[in-house]
């Protein structure tokens, strides 16, 4: 049976609601830091002071600052006994507080003269200068950067607390390259992904390809036009619930939202740009609110040209920073290579007619 759409559509914010109604944040995953990378962070510790005491910075003579006042190539400080040699990382001798170049002191036997003077810290790290153990490792609610990474190996921590949605991908026959660019979305994003084909574009067989609904989030991709093969919706509707298919959203237009049992799903177009559109709109909102991620940040700009907009409609922009402004590239239907250039996206909401050039708008980055 062909699934039609109905005459009116599903506003974008009532398909939204209904899916994001009930829906809680996952309990917490422990992860290695490699598995981590991306996943929003869930109340991580506080990392422990780095460097733990005072070392090295380069290598070098370590002294005493105090004990080399006046000294330089004219009036050498004679030493009785030799300054000790550290390498980079090295922890600092008691009593040391600099590390002066191998060329500034001058060892005879057991004999060194110093020819010049250090001032405290020169050549040292700081204990706590790297990470002063009030930092964790990475903000709570936001994903887990290369930077914070970075803090937690410095800092000698193996794994981080993080929430990681598990995201089952249903590809219907015909929709490889969309189905391929959500994955790859959905995994820079810190999700935890699996795809599946169905055997083909029939209800049965997509149906079947649902599997037990192990997942915390399911998406098909392809099948929920109105063609005569697109059955992602019947199948929907023979193993869970259907809430609207058919949205005011563009492009997107032809997607559909539901459940399967307490798995929310969604139904992307297998068309790239409405797919894309699709997930910006419907699929980031559902990842956030299983993440506990704390509100995207959005960048400001004007615009460079007007953004008109149907009213009833919510339409979403692809934008392009140039010259400390945004540049409306596609708006409704995108071609690919605008989603290729694009550096951001804005969401028109329905009731809005558009945007005057010059106006300040929030859009969201591509990639973060």
């Amino acid at each position: 049976m062909t699934q039609r759409l109905p005459p009116s559509l599903t506003p974008l914010d009532t398909a939204l609601a209904a899916l994001l109604k009930g829906l809680d944040p996952l309990a917490p995953v422990v992860l290695p830091l490699a598995e981590a990378a991306g996943c929003i962070a869930a109340g991580t510790a506080l990392l422990a002071a780095h460097p733990p005491r005072d070392v090295a910075a380069a290598d070098g003579w370590a002294l005493c600052a105090n004990d080399l006042v006046g000294a330089s190539s004219y009036s050498p400080l004679l030493l009785t006994i030799a300054p000790a040699w550290v390498d980079a990382g090295d922890a600092m001798p008691a009593g040391c507080d600099c590390v002066l170049d191998a060329d500034t002191v001058e060892v005879s036997g057991p004999l060194a003269q110093v020819l010049a003077e250090g001032v405290p810290g020169q050549g040292v790290r700081r204990a706590g200068s790297d990470i002063d153990g009030r930092t964790p490792a990475a903000p709570e609610g936001y994903p887990v950067s290369p930077a914070a990474l970075l803090l937690a190996r410095a800092a000698g921590v193996e794994k981080l607390s993080v929430r990681r949605p598990r995201l089952r991908i249903v590809n219907v026959s015909g929709a490889t390259v969309t189905m391929h660019l959500i994955a790859d979305i959905a995994r820079a994003a810190g999700l935890d992904v699996q795809t599946q084909e169905a055997g083909a574009r029939d209800a049965v067989s997509i149906a079947e390809a649902f599997g037990t609904p192990t997942c915390d989030l399911l998406l098909t991709v392809g099948g929920s036009g109105v063609g005569r093969h697109d059955a992602a919706v019947t199948a929907l509707a023979q193993r869970g619930d259907v809430i609207a298919h058919g949205l005011a959203l563009q492009p997107g237009r032809t997607a559909a939202v539901g459940r399967l049992g307490r798995v929310s799903v969604v139904a992307l177009p297998g068309s790239p740009d409405h797919a894309l559109a699709a997930w910006f709109a419907l699929v980031l909102p559902l990842v956030d609110r299983l993440s506990a991620r704390l509100p995207r940040r959005q960048t400001t700009l004007p615009l460079a040209r007007k953004i008109t907009s149907s009213v009833g409609i919510a339409e979403i922009a692809l934008l392009a920073e140039e010259h400390h402004a945004w540049v409306p590239l596609a708006v409704s239907e995108w071609p690919l290579q605008a989603i290729a250039r694009a550096d951001a996206w804005l969401l028109v909401p329905a009731g809005h007619e558009g945007f005057a050039a010059g106006a300040p708008v929030d859009a969201y980055l591509m990639r973060e």
